[in-house]
């Protein structure tokens, strides 16, 4: 044997575990970089419950002894949130009032939503209507002028207004204590015919709506 063939042979022994160990590397390191197995720390965390909800503003009207409700919501639903209330008479109902007597009509206004009422307002309406009442009527066309009410927050202590039918409806909006979620407030309503009122004024009716607002 040649000392060529022998040197060769020497040459592909020494090659043969340097070649296995390069392709041992090679896969040992992909098997790594598929696995992940090498990868460095975690942590973590998961906001599980995000929510974001809104509330209610809704709105009780009672009178006195809580015989009769009305509520916003007595309209429809909640979605418009409006009702109209004729079961409670603010000026008393009275029919047969004489001069210089005083019908007085106590009422509570709740917020029974979840949120606060910012502002809280009475209403009333364009003017204070005139009719005849029964088929005795005076021929006065001024009732409105003639008749007063005096409007107390029994809550607050205050006087809200004080003056004529007439009045109280050129006055436009009036604004009251905001309310709280929850919370009750008490008004009285005492309407007057005034002494001063003679026969012509026998057999009218003085009306006058208004409005109770909340908003939020």
């Amino acid at each position: 044997m040649s000392s060529n063939h022998v040197a060769t042979k020497a040459k592909r022994l020494r090659f043969a575990p340097l070649a296995i160990a390069t392709g041992v590397l090679g896969a040992v390191l992909l098997s790594v970089s598929m696995s992940g197995t090498l990868s460095g720390f975690v942590a973590s965390i998961t906001n599980s419950t995000n929510t974001a909800a809104s509330g209610a503003l809704t709105m009780q009207e009672q009178n006195a002894g809580a015989a009769v409700t009305c509520s916003s919501t007595d309209g429809g639903t909640v979605s418009t949130n409006t009702a109209t209330c004729a079961t409670i008479n603010k000026f008393g109902g009275s029919t047969t009032m004489i001069p210089g007597q005083t019908v007085s009509t106590p009422i509570t206004i709740k917020n029974t939503g979840t949120v606060a009422a910012s502002t809280f307002t009475l209403t009333p309406g364009a003017s204070c209507t005139q009719s005849n009442n029964g088929a005795l009527n005076g021929s006065a066309t001024d009732l409105c002028s003639k008749m007063t009410v005096i409007l107390t927050n029994t809550t607050a202590g205050t006087t809200v207004y004080s003056g004529t039918l007439a009045n109280l409806a050129a006055g436009g909006a009036i604004a009251l204590p905001a309310a709280a979620a929850g919370a009750t407030t008490g008004f009285t309503f005492a309407v007057t015919l005034p002494s001063t009122a003679g026969n012509t004024y026998q057999g009218l009716a003085a009306s006058l709506p208004l409005t109770w607002t909340f908003t939020s």
